[in-house]
């Protein structure tokens, strides 16, 4: 029996490929390729345009970190703006937060989001049906534009690298609104990608916010199939720094917020500890010394 193989195409030099145990879907949006699988190794696994984007094994390493650390780091996160996260792990963690009122998830491929509730409920769950979120197919780019001033606390970008269809998320234009709309303490966080590979990304994402932001840092995590180590999560503030949190304090608001233990990446002293950067990553930061 011939087996199937897929191959990721992001770097021309260096890779890595999946054994494939069944093809669910196939199709070219309006705005990329998308192919999910089931594999051997990782559960299902969502592609866009040859990318790993999720896969069911190791997805909550990325989505409890793009969403817990943002969500504990701000004093009093009540509305929160997701632009992109079209398989809806995000929006599912958010909606694990009591205090939020109203999450709007704005995606500008609804191909993703319709083959994410087909083929890959075990991410999303229920959230797409909860009250507090409001779904929107959409461009993230003109409803931050249009979005009136001071109306999120906070911003979480779950985009493709900036290249191709989510480019335009990584913008001067882009962040100065998001500045715009966020609150007196709000704060924005996006994926940065793997440093080991893609260091411009981190250090050209920081540039362009420090313009709009007072506070610019990032954290990591390891997610296994984002290959090449670490990889990092852009945060800025405009409130206080991010990078000194405390551990009991961090502690008391997942107990409060009833998800003390229910984790499986996420804890108060990964949090607290994942702004403690290597200095081959830190060095990409603005105002750090190589």
């Amino acid at each position: 029996m011939t087996e199937t193989w897929i191959e990721e195409t992001l770097y021309d030099n260096w890779g890595q490929r999946f054994r494939v145990v069944k093809e669910l879907a196939r199709t070219r949006s309006a705005f990329q390729d998308i192919v999910v699988f089931e594999s051997e190794s990782h559960g299902r696994v969502l592609m866009l345009d040859g990318v790993t984007q999720i896969t069911e094994r190791d997805e909550f390493v990325y989505q409890e970190m793009l969403t817990h650390v943002p969500l504990f780091s701000h004093p009093d996160p009540k509305r929160v703006l997701i632009i992109g996260a079209g398989d809806g792990g995000v929006l599912r963690r958010v909606l694990e937060h009591p205090g939020v009122e109203k999450a709007v998830m704005v995606e500008i491929d609804g191909t993703v989001i319709e083959l994410s509730k087909q083929h890959l409920p075990s991410i999303a769950q229920d959230a797409w049906d909860n009250p507090r979120a409001e779904v929107i197919v959409g461009d993230g780019i003109d409803y931050v534009a249009r979005a009136a001033d001071g109306s999120f606390d906070v911003i979480i970008v779950d985009s493709t690298d900036p290249i191709g269809v989510g480019e335009v998320l990584f913008t001067d234009s882009f962040y100065e609104h998001c500045a715009r709309v966020l609150s007196a303490q709000g704060l924005i966080v996006n994926q940065c990608g793997v440093p080991f590979m893609q260091a411009d990304e981190l250090h050209d994402t920081s540039v362009r916010r420090a313009r709009f932001f007072p506070q610019v840092s990032a954290y990591v995590a390891a997610v296994p199939t984002y290959v090449g180590g670490f990889m990092t999560l852009g945060i800025a503030s405009k409130g206080e720094s991010l990078a000194k949190q405390d551990v009991e304090q961090v502690r008391a608001r997942a107990r409060a917020a009833g998800l003390e233990g229910k984790t499986q990446y996420w804890t108060p002293e990964i949090h607290v500890g994942s702004f403690n950067l290597p200095p081959y990553i830190a060095r990409h930061l603005p105002g750090t010394k190589a």
